[in-house]
């Protein structure tokens, strides 16, 4: 008789969790069923998205890293190509967004569904339609039409308007998101959604909870924002960045994801909680507790806030000066200035990088980053987080500078 999924899970659950059972299998039973064994072992660190071999393998996926030598050979091609996968959904998810007029997908979050669904499945091959129809069940789309020039009128010398009709991409709910991946075959269960939800916070936050370096909060909370110490209002520039980081540090600013730079009213908060029901709505309780009625960021909020102020009005209109409205990951793929952080310059003004999760170096050593809902807009050590790449943001203008070999 033949034994169901769950079983042969259940059956490598109870040998491999007990050392002595594992030992005395030995190599050579490993050697002659490894593709079997990658596929089990894969279920069993499914089952709990807190197990150690569960964790090691998201942070070498999202964040690369070497492979410890000792790994099995046909795990370690799973890792890299399911890396490749990764690539290959990022390309996806740039196209979605660059169809959308307001507002962008959370790669990190797409992704780690994507991870907590598909790691499992030893030789995916993700093509590019099939993450752009993955990526795909994250929206809806919607026919539009606008007015756009059509020459001049020869009598008046006006400009002519002709109405042309355009799609554009709208996040759905992430009830509507699972129910779309579970009619392409991708059925989420609750278990798989927790799992992907204990991903996210991991490649997000960089380990949030877990995190023990130092962490400097701001000044009381202040919603004016201040311009009087940029050194160059005329254009977006590395050193004015900093000042903006350090000033949305000294004012106690908050982090709600979605958000950019502008004051959280009730209306705002209560938007974001429709868009973003897991991220803001299923933490709410601690955004209005700590947030409300104060300004509020993301991460690359942080940085896009910077590139869409206005500083004769300090007002920030969103996708304004040139600066698109991109995800972390996103904008990190965009540069072209970037490298890993061995070869990272003191270059105050770059950005930081891990999967998912984005801040701005400030110099000496120093980091301003909007760590998360339970943390705002923070001072942390560059030394004690784990960015694994550096990069000059696209859109700002950097001075020269030479990169470490």
């Amino acid at each position: 008789m033949a034994l169901s999924a769950a079983a042969i899970a259940k059956a490598a659950a109870l040998v491999l969790s007990n050392e002595k059972t594992r030992k005395a299998l030995g190599w050579t039973i490993v050697a002659i069923f490894s593709p079997l064994i990658l596929v089990i072992v894969v279920i069993v660190s499914l089952l709990s998205a807190t197990t150690q071999h569960n964790n090691a393998a998201v942070d070498v996926v999202f964040n690369g890293g070497a492979i410890p030598i000792s790994t099995m050979v046909d795990y370690s091609d799973h890792i890299y190509a399911f890396q490749s996968n990764l690539v290959t959904l990022d390309y996806a998810i740039a196209g979605v967004n660059a169809e959308m007029e307001s507002g962008s997908l959370d790669s990190a979050m797409v992704k780690s569904i994507f991870y907590s669904l598909c790691f499992g499945d030893a030789g995916l091959r993700l093509s590019s339609s099939d993450a752009r129809a993955f990526v795909d069940c994250f929206v809806r789309y919607e026919a539009r039409t606008r007015q756009v020039e059509n020459g001049t009128d020869p009598e008046t010398g006006e400009t002519l308007y002709t109405e042309e009709e355009y799609t554009v991409a709208i996040p759905v709910s992430t009830y509507e998101a699972h129910s779309n991946l579970a009619a392409l075959g991708y059925p989420v269960t609750s278990a798989l959604s927790e799992n992907a939800h204990a991903i996210y916070i991991r490649i997000a936050y960089g380990n949030g909870g877990s995190y023990t370096g130092t962490i400097e909060y701001g000044g009381e909370r202040m919603t004016e924002l201040d311009v009087s110490r940029f050194t160059d209002l005329s254009t977006k520039n590395a050193a004015d960045l900093v000042t903006y980081a350090v000033h949305a540090w000294e004012s106690g600013w908050g982090y709600v994801w979605g958000t950019y730079g502008n004051v959280l009213t009730e209306s705002l908060l209560t938007y974001k909680i429709e868009q973003y029901p897991e991220g803001v709505g299923d933490k709410e309780a601690t955004i209005r507790e700590k947030w409300l009625g104060g300004r509020t960021t993301d991460c690359v909020g942080l940085i896009k806030g910077y590139g869409w102020l206005d500083p004769a009005t300090l007002s920030i209109g969103y996708g304004t000066n040139g600066m698109p409205d991109i995800g972390a990951d996103t904008m990190y793929n965009n540069a072209i200035v970037k490298g890993d952080m061995s070869s990272m310059p003191d270059t105050p003004g770059l950005a930081v990088w891990h999967s998912g999760h984005i801040g701005v170096y400030i110099g000496g050593g120093e980091v301003i980053e909007a760590m998360g809902t339970s943390y705002g807009v923070v001072k942390t050590q560059l030394s004690e987080r784990s960015w694994t790449a550096w990069l000059e943001v696209p859109y700002i203008t950097y001075i020269a500078t030479e990169v470490t070999p």
